[in-house]
Formats: structure tokens, C-alpha cells, sequence
């Protein structure tokens, strides 16, 4: 019972942490001006146009920390705060979506994989706790591991996810000390933003991992006793 109550904590709190990480460093950040003055949004454009990516337009997005890249339509969207604020963390997450356009430009690896696992994790995440919850309650476990490899799948999404993101956050890094957008003294204080934005899939995956295992073990204890 202790076990459980300990596993349940860790997939409870370490999300939370790595949230309450992220809201924490914007938050701070977000209220020291960066020294280039150029808001969010200009920060996206330099960095794009400095590429050759004239084509990948900017768009302001709803919502508090929203910001994404979109392959599809080839846009950078931003939040408002951060598409009109000249903020440092405005600057580092303007950077970072960018650097998500500059992989799909320069045709990144990690980008491409995981684009091509986007229909099989989202069919893994709707539809393997279904599976798995017949499997057990009917006591079938073809069921169970039928949910299992589809949440698998879900998992190796996760996972992909990770080098997609730091790599993001590294091209970010690169573009605005490069350009100038950044002095010297402020890359501490972007690189705390990245960090703290990375750490939420960090703890994602983590988490997507420790349930795939747990699961894992109570289909091998299924099997035993069959």
C-alpha cells in the first residue's frame, strides 16, 4: 500500500513541480526588460528572416504559455505576453519556437520521427486505458497488452519529444547571442527560462514512463497467474 501511495505522489507532484517551475521562472523573468527593447514578436522575426525563412509567418495566440510552432501553415505563434512583451523570458520563448522552424527547415531528424508518430500517439493516448480497463475487468490480458503496446506508443512520443526540444532551446540560445538580441549578462537569466520550460517534458515523460512500467509488471503478474 506504502508503494502505491509513493507512486501516486510522484505522478501527482513531479508535473506540478515542473508547472509551478515554469510559471515561477516566466514570471520573474518576464519582468526584467531585455536590453534590445524588441518585444517578442520582433524577436521571432529577426531570428527567422536571419534563417531565410521570410515565409514562416507570426501570429499572437490566446492563452497563458501557448506559444507553438505550427509545421503545417508554417507559423510561429506566440502568446500575448510574450508576441508584445520586451521581456527576457518574451525573448527566450519567441527564440525557442523559432528554433522549432529552423528544424523544420533544415529538415531535423528528431522533428520528422515524431511528426510521423503523431497519429499512433494520439490513438495511444485515447483509446490504450479503454483497452486496458476491459482487459481488466474481463480479466483478458490480450486486452491489457494490446493497451500497453498503444500506450507504448504514446510514450515513445514522450520521449522523442525531449531531443526535439532541447535542441529547440540550444538553436535559441545560439540565435539570440549571435544576433545581438541578448548581451552577455542576460544569457544566465534566458537559460533559466529554457531550462525551466524543458523540465515539463522532462517530468512528462518520466512520468508516461514509470506507468508504462507499472503496467508492464501487472500484465507479466496477470500472465503468472493464468
Amino acid at each position: 500500500m506504502g508503494g502505491y501511495l509513493i507512486y501516486f505522489a510522484i505522478i501527482i507532484l513531479v508535473p506540478l513541480w515542473a508547472q509551478m517551475r515554469v510559471k515561477g521562472s516566466f514570471r520573474k523573468y518576464s519582468k526584467v526588460p531585455a536590453s534590445s527593447h524588441m518585444r517578442g514578436a520582433e524577436v521571432a522575426r529577426q531570428i527567422l528572416d536571419s534563417n531565410g525563412l521570410y515565409h514562416v509567418g507570426i501570429e499572437e495566440v490566446r492563452g497563458h504559455l501557448s506559444d507553438h510552432y505550427d509545421p503545417r501553415s508554417k507559423t510561429v505563434r506566440l502568446s500575448s505576453d510574450n508576441f508584445h512583451g520586451h521581456s527576457v523570458a518574451a525573448a527566450a520563448i519567441a527564440a525557442h519556437e523559432v528554433g522549432h522552424a529552423i528544424q523544420d527547415q533544415q529538415d531535423y531528424a528528431f522533428l520528422r520521427f515524431r511528426h510521423t508518430l503523431v497519429p499512433v500517439a494520439n490513438i495511444g493516448s485515447n483509446f490504450s486505458w479503454i483497452l486496458i480497463m476491459i482487459g481488466f475487468f474481463a480479466g483478458i490480458s490480450g486486452f491489457v497488452l494490446l493497451g500497453i503496446l498503444f500506450m507504448a506508443a504514446a510514450v515513445v512520443f514522450q520521449l522523442v519529444t525531449l531531443p526535439v526540444e532541447f535542441n529547440a532551446s540550444s538553436r535559441a540560445m545560439d540565435q539570440v547571442v549571435s544576433l545581438g538580441i541578448i548581451r552577455n549578462d542576460e544569457e544566465r537569466e534566458t537559460r533559466k527560462v529554457l531550462n525551466a520550460a524543458a523540465l515539463t517534458y522532462v517530468a512528462a515523460a518520466a512520468v508516461a514512463v514509470l506507468e508504462l512500467l507499472r503496467l508492464v509488471l501487472i500484465y507479466t503478474g496477470m500472465q503468472r497467474n493464468d
